[in-house]
């Protein structure tokens, strides 16, 4: 786990303002790159040109030698059938448990470390420390593919990483996959429901909003944002007080984190003024898994499933 919760949160603050990203067909050069079908990669082949965060990015041919450093692009590269392109990936990437982790960081990138792996391709979420200018110097191509503020941009992300890798069909499938799976839980969730939630960050305690990617996952089950009152939304990840969440006495209560900081109903009672707390009092305090709720590729499905189970229990007490 990252030695501060607030990572997660911090490095979203810092992609608030997205390149549009797309994968726009074959091209010798970005600046003339035509538009093409999603599927044109995978029907022609490379080069490819993807719009990502970075700029139009041109691929010249399948690369072989991927190295990941984001944990969620990681899950998504292994989702999509790239995972035997992956030669490594970043400290922090722990699914699935095949994926070839090593020491390198995407939070303090050592170029040295990384082209001494001979990448073909290096797939970033943020540009720290100008690692794209320091790599593009050994004329190794970045894709940088910042952290979505929205479930389209988290799917247009997906297919960019299939177009540069020459999984495109893969790709879309697993989009389209997606689309289905969150369509299905929100037809099925209980309805006529006035539910409020607070999602916890960390226990100093940050939550995130609904203009957050987080919050437009709940958002698909109907639920009012507590953190959304908040009096500095701070670019949507606002730190609350006690006392706030206490008056707001939400419904619902789902902790992300409990891998990392050890929270839990329990650990809740015995914060000043929550013991009295609804979702306390009526066992509604939900338990996620840190990882799964703070990444944006495949298992946005299993953290909305979560929910949704939660929201249903909620509805039926």
């Amino acid at each position: 786990m990252r030695p501060v919760r607030m990572a997660f949160a911090g490095a979203l603050l810092g992609t608030l303002v997205l390149a549009g990203c797309g994968q726009t067909g074959t091209a010798t050069s970005p600046s003339a790159a035509p538009a093409a079908s999603s599927t044109t990669a995978a029907t022609t082949g490379f080069p490819v040109t993807v719009e990502a965060g970075n700029g139009r990015i041109t691929i010249e041919r399948r690369p072989e030698r991927i190295i990941s450093l984001s944990a969620a692009h990681t899950e998504t590269l292994f989702a999509i059938g790239a995972g035997p392109q992956v030669i490594a990936v970043d400290d922090q990437s722990n699914h699935p448990p095949q994926a070839p982790k090593t020491d390198l960081s995407g939070y303090k990138p050592n170029v040295e470390a990384i082209v001494a792996k001979k990448p073909d391709l290096v797939i970033v979420s943020d540009d720290i420390d100008q690692v794209v200018a320091e790599l593009n110097k050994v004329n190794v191509p970045v894709l940088v593919e910042p952290a979505p503020t929205k479930l389209d941009e988290a799917y247009d992300e997906i297919a960019d990483l299939g177009a540069a890798t020459g999984n495109q069909a893969k790709a879309d499938e697993l989009v389209t996959g997606m689309k289905a799976s969150l369509a299905k839980l929100a037809a099925e969730a209980p309805k006529n429901r006035e539910l409020t939630y607070y999602h916890e960050l960390d226990q100093t305690p940050y939550a995130a909003t609904s203009t957050t990617f987080i919050g437009q996952i709940y958002d698909i089950f109907g639920l009012t944002n507590i953190a959304d009152k908040a009096p500095d939304a701070a670019g949507g990840y606002p730190k609350l007080s006690a006392e706030f969440v206490a008056q707001a006495d939400p419904d619902l209560i789902f902790l992300a984190d409990v891998k990392c900081c050890g929270q839990s109903k329990e650990t809740l009672a015995e914060r000043p003024g929550w013991k009295g707390l609804s979702a306390i009092k009526n066992d509604q305090v939900v338990l996620l898994d840190d990882d799964i709720a703070s990444r944006w590729g495949p298992r946005v499905v299993d953290f909305a499933e979560t929910i949704g189970a939660a929201v249903a229990k909620a509805a039926g007490r």
